[in-house]
């Protein structure tokens, strides 16, 4: 599904406007902290092997932490990758079409990811707060709490939702 140019919102002013002016920001700063943690899984993956085989000692955090820092990258920086249109879309047929059966498929697909999202969200804040009262971990060698690192699923599916709402708002407005 083609997204159209964020930069080409008609400013009618108003709260709808505001909302989806404020979502694509708030898309746009997740991307920043998403490229940090991507940043960030990188250099302790270069420590992680420069440790174990340049120094020569174990290592116990590293590979965890590249795994959730790198996960919590691809979480929070979905809703920038709607934003931009930068998702992989088939859109022979809608293309094909044109006109109002076009618009009506990329309302129709909007909404089924607005839907999956949502759900997504819940089943995510769920999980994040039985993590939380329960004290879970990793049980893993490093062990830690496992709500850090479960967090940006619920944050970043929450977000998706919100912009696909200003998505669709954008297109239909």
């Amino acid at each position: 599904m083609s997204q159209p140019n964020p930069s080409a919102v008609v400013d009618r002013g108003g709260p709808l406007s505001g909302f989806i002016h404020l979502m694509d920001r708030i898309s746009r700063w997740m991307a920043y902290l998403a490229a940090a943690l991507f940043v960030a899984g990188t250099f302790v993956i270069c420590q992680m092997v420069f440790m174990r085989y340049v120094v020569g000692v174990s290592t116990s955090w590293q590979t965890e932490f590249t795994i959730f820092s790198v996960t919590a990258a691809m979480l929070l920086g979905s809703p920038y990758v709607l934003l931009t249109g930068g998702h992989v879309a088939v859109t022979v047929l809608p293309d094909k079409l044109g006109g109002m059966p076009k618009r009506i498929m990329n309302l129709m697909a909007s909404l089924v990811g607005l839907a999956f999202c949502a759900c997504l969200a819940y089943a995510a804040w769920i999980y994040v707060f039985e993590a939380w009262h329960g004290g879970w971990t990793t049980g893993t060698v490093w062990n830690p709490p496992l709500w850090p690192a479960v967090l940006p699923m619920a944050v970043g599916a929450t977000q998706l939702t919100l912009q696909y709402v200003a998505e669709i708002l954008r297109r239909e407005g």
